[in-house]
């Protein structure tokens, strides 16, 4: 990725004033979905769907719909999302007759069959510090700039815990996993300071031709797969200040570096993505903890299974 490539697609969320994002919606004729997968995050998606809502929706109207995916919460997160103002579906009820896997990047792929937004927003569900500024920085490069079909968001992203850190030291998997992935097979991805962002938007009929990992991975096939379809000048990075949220432990974030590694493995070796059978592809995890006499072995089956891109998937037979 070249350094006029990083001057040319690399932006700062308040470059456009709202009143200028609004006049680019409307002379563009987009309409925007802003999309919440969430799993289990009643204490936060409520402030997330209400300010959204309120400012994005009801006040500006930049966004014409808040629609929250709900992955199998076994917490109140349907209805706290509901109460705040958002369109909910729970992912097992968008096209049963698909079926459903647990997985972020299920209730991405779900969210476009119950969307009507001709820009798809997401946005993670566990924020902690944020602003409603992501939306519209976000909107920007794909509200002026025609040719991109893809927007990453980018932020500092400390670590909440005792001790402090560095402003980026929260993208653990980030740095050991997807960045090496990057240097080593896709280095025109190279400049994209935050590849696994989870706020990121982009442009529907491209997302609807791209295969979709059910889980973790979503971001970065995303990126590669529309690298090799569209070319670098298709992606834009967005300057979104700072981002704070919960953290995993150790051994999720192996799990999610297994899917990682799968989603990437099946790119380098020209594989499709969404191919039979690709759903149910699995990998047993074994991991350790504890020590001396007191080790303990943990056995785990990660999901590496994709999505074929939605435009392949026949229409949903009505009885």
């Amino acid at each position: 990725m070249s350094e006029d490539w990083f001057a040319r697609r690399t932006h700062h969320w308040d470059e456009l004033s709202l009143d200028e994002l609004l006049d680019r919606k409307r002379a563009t004729g987009n309409t925007v979905s802003l999309v919440v997968p969430a799993r289990d995050e009643a204490a936060t998606i409520g402030p997330i769907v209400t300010r959204s809502r309120e400012l994005l929706m009801d006040t500006a109207q930049l966004v014409d719909e808040v629609v929250v995916i709900d992955s199998d919460s076994s917490d109140a997160t349907f209805d706290v999302a509901a109460d705040a103002g958002a369109v909910v579906h729970r992912c097992s009820d968008v096209r049963p007759d698909l079926g459903t896997v647990p997985g972020k990047g299920e209730a991405m792929w779900k969210a476009q069959f119950v969307t009507r937004g001709d820009v798809l927003v997401f946005m993670d569900a566990d924020l902690v510090e944020w602003d409603t500024h992501f939306v519209p920085g976000l909107l920007g490069p794909l509200l002026t700039t025609p040719e991109v079909q893809l927007v990453k968001g980018f932020y500092e992203r400390p670590m909440l815990a005792s001790g402090g850190g560095g402003p980026y030291d929260g993208g653990r998997v980030t740095e050991l996993v997807a960045r090496p992935l990057i240097a080593l097979d896709w280095p025109d991805l190279a400049g994209l300071v935050q590849p696994l962002a989870g706020e990121w938007a982009v442009r529907r009929d491209h997302f609807a031709q791209l295969a979709v990992p059910t889980g973790y991975a979503v971001e970065l096939a995303a990126l590669i797969d529309t690298l090799e379809r569209r070319g670098v000048d298709a992606i834009a990075q967005v300057d979104l200040g700072r981002r704070a949220h919960k953290h995993q432990t150790l051994h999720d974030l192996g799990a999610m570096a297994v899917q990682l590694l799968a989603a990437a493995q099946r790119r380098r070796t020209g594989g499709d993505g969404g191919g039979a059978g690709a759903l149910d592809d699995v990998v047993a995890l074994r991991q350790y903890s504890g020590a001396e006499r007191g080790l303990r072995v943990h056995e785990r089956t990660v999901r590496t299974g994709e999505r074929p891109p939605a435009v392949a998937v026949p229409d949903e037979e009505v009885a």
